[in-house]
């Protein structure tokens, strides 16, 4: 995850929604797609999902990449652009990954953009969700998820989620470990992209930008991200550990260019629109 939490009550209540599956210790790969396809039609009511098909197809084509370098998986990748300003990306069960445009607007080379997927394709390889699941059904969090199942019930799936009054101490905790499942998915893009094509240094230069954009102090996910600081640290330490090929991508020919400007326009075009419609 990156350094944003509008989705928040989002994730609250799904992840309710899920404790009350009751049925099993962890939730299976059926459950979890579920939950993922639930959450996808959630995000798209509350975000702009970038329309435009070559910035879209630019997204899926590193993102295919990167999951056909890593270990088979039972769930298909679907890979989103969402129109937003904040540098930020996230992933959701069952092989949904969300890139913000800020994103393909500030990376330098297609070998950070391929840096930020890689992170949050390894959130969902190492199934996360599951495991924040497992930890909270271990902690006796049914009480936050009645609260949601309430609502639930009233409202129907998902719904009037800025009302849910047990959603985000659930969330609160469930994201305590956040620290843990972000180190071992910034090891899971070392380990991947080269495997990819792509150059792993992406990761730690895109690091480098957001400490230079928000500091350390200011990007922790309910405290509990490890800072940008260390995180560049853990991953050059683990980068400098592995024995890289020399032809590994750091650019594109100027593809990403092409994206960057391409979004410029459309960005300008939409304000001329709106403009126009006042």
């Amino acid at each position: 995850m990156w350094p944003s939490c509008y989705s928040l009550w989002s994730w609250a209540a799904l992840f309710c929604a899920a404790l009350l599956l009751g049925c099993a210790t962890t939730l299976s790969v059926d459950e979890e797609r579920n939950l993922g396809a639930e959450l996808d039609a959630e995000v798209r009511s509350e975000v702009i999902f970038e329309p435009d098909p070559v910035i879209l197809k630019y997204v899926q084509k590193i993102g295919n990449e990167i999951v056909r370098a890593a270990p088979p998986q039972p769930y298909q990748f679907r890979f989103r652009v969402v129109d937003d300003d904040e540098i930020n990306a996230f992933a959701g069960p069952a092989g949904y990954v969300y890139v913000h445009t800020a994103i393909l607007k500030k990376a330098r080379n297609v070998s950070e953009v391929a840096g930020v997927v890689a992170h949050e394709v390894g959130h969902v390889v190492k199934r996360h969700v599951a495991q924040n699941y497992n930890r909270a059904k271990d902690a006796n969090m049914l009480k936050e998820a009645g609260v949601v199942a309430a609502a639930l019930v009233v409202g129907g799936p998902v719904a009037n989620l800025a009302n849910l009054g047990g959603g985000l101490a659930a969330m609160a905790y469930v994201n305590s470990f956040g620290r843990e499942a972000e180190t071992e998915a910034d090891a899971f893009a070392v380990e991947v992209l080269p495997k990819a094509g792509y150059d792993p240094e992406g990761l730690v230069t895109f690091f480098q930008t957001i400490q230079r954009e928000y500091g350390n102090s200011s990007l922790s996910f309910l405290e509990s991200h490890p800072a940008p600081s260390d995180r560049i640290e853990a991953a050059t330490r683990l980068i400098r550990a592995e024995s890289l090929p020399p032809d590994l991508s750091e650019d594109d020919g100027g593809e990403l260019e092409i994206i960057q400007r391409r979004i410029q326009l459309l960005e300008q075009e939409r304000a001329h629109h709106r403009t126009q419609q006042r």
